[in-house]
């Protein structure tokens, strides 16, 4: 047990009551990320220099994009977690499968239904998929950041056991301390992995399609894995084989598409700098 610890700053998760409707910080924050996200989408896709000629999405037709990620998001957030987290409950109770406001996203669920969505929206803008998904990676850290914070205030999916000075006590994670992982992945899944896609974008990374995503997949996968070596495994699923969990699993494949779309991008001729 450690001498010290940071007390768990206990905050309310219902910002404001509107009458019968609460207004909670976890449906906040996944509103701030795609707004967020969508302006940033909206600014790299105003830089043509980032673009040296290459075809991409418009700065308006970003403005469709954000509601085919939104739904592609909540939709297969929902499913991934029903799917590969907690199966045997919810074919016992099909009617929760829809209750999304009770919690219960899985990230790679979230990102096959961003995939399909990026898809869709390449081929009925005449797009390349590949620079659409450069353009949504990009992103998408800004989410994951504001999407950890709110597990942290919610609270939930709290880290393992352990004696570090930072540890807190968390309500309903039993009295002993704990990681305080959310924090973990707000910072290695956002800012981190924001900060290196900004460095790959400004080193010409958007004119080779499909660099700076198969760079996300990378980097997420290998924050995510190291993240639960320190996040407590769902009730439900406990540690599988070897120690593993299941966010570990889900993330090597997410890794080798990633080297697969790098080594892709990186074979591919850069977009010549266009004429002025």
């Amino acid at each position: 047990m450690p001498i010290f610890l940071i007390p768990y700053p206990v905050i309310d998760p219902v910002l404001i009551n509107l009458g019968p409707f609460p207004i909670r910080w976890y449906a906040l924050a996944y509103v701030a990320g795609l707004v967020a996200g969508w302006a940033y989408a909206r600014w790299l896709c105003g830089r043509e220099a980032l673009w040296h000629g290459l075809s991409h999405p418009t700065r308006l037709s970003i403005d469709d994009l954000v509601v085919y990620i939104a739904f592609g998001i909540v939709v297969g957030g929902r499913l991934g977690y029903v799917l590969f987290y907690n199966l045997p409950y919810y074919l016992d109770n099909p009617s929760e499968i829809v209750a999304v406001w009770r919690g219960g996203m899985a990230f790679h669920g979230g990102l096959a239904g961003a995939i399909l969505a990026i898809w869709i929206f390449a081929r009925r803008h005449g797009v390349s998929a590949l620079s659409v998904a450069d353009v949504v990676a990009a992103g998408v850290p800004i989410g994951l950041f504001c999407g950890r914070l709110a597990n942290f205030i919610k609270p939930e999916l709290w880290g393992r056991e352990t004696d570090v000075p930072w540890a807190m006590v968390f309500p309903g994670g039993g009295p002993l301390p704990r990681h305080p992982s959310q924090l973990y992945e707000a910072g290695l899944e956002g800012v981190v992995l924001l900060i290196i896609l900004a460095l790959v974008i400004r080193a010409g990374g958007l004119r080779r399609p499909g660099l700076v995503a198969g760079c996300f997949a990378v980097g997420y996968g290998i924050a995510r894995i190291i993240c639960e070596f320190f996040r407590q495994p769902d009730p439900q699923l406990g540690f599988l084989f070897g120690g593993a969990t299941m966010g570990m699993l889900l993330s090597l494949p997410l890794i080798v598409i990633g080297i697969v779309a790098i080594i892709y991008a990186r074979r591919s001729m850069p977009a010549a700098p266009s004429l002025r």
